[in-house]
């Protein structure tokens, strides 16, 4: 495991509980990343998934909470368990567990991929 990303991940997991995922955004994710929802189309790019995650971000009415479960961390590679519960203004209480993959290269999120139920 990298001392690196463990700290990166810390980093983005304090600043997503303190309301600021788009911050994390910002400083962890590299220009060219590729992001995509279980089976649902991979977005490419720091601009579109930018403007994905803004959409997702300004439909929440209600955040209640988040937690990390469990992170594992292998070459370039972490592996995180996330509790949610908030409220989306389309599709109503959300609570459920996410596990994120996340690929690193040079400090930066170059693929994530996102599993949870539907």
């Amino acid at each position: 495991m990298s001392a690196e990303l463990h700290v990166a991940f810390e980093d983005i997991k304090n600043l997503v509980l303190q309301g600021k995922a788009m911050e994390a955004f910002e400083k962890y994710y590299a220009d060219d990343v590729v992001m995509q929802e279980n089976e649902n189309p991979a977005t490419v790019g720091k601009a579109a998934n930018r403007e994905r995650e803004l959409e997702f971000f300004s439909k929440v009415v209600e955040f209640r909470g988040a937690d990390v479960k469990q992170v594992a961390y292998g070459d370039d590679v972490i592996i995180s368990e996330w509790s949610l519960d908030y409220t989306h203004a389309d599709w109503g209480k959300r609570t459920y567990d996410q596990v994120s993959v996340q690929q690193w290269k040079d400090g930066k999120v170059v693929h994530e991929r996102f599993y949870y139920a539907s």
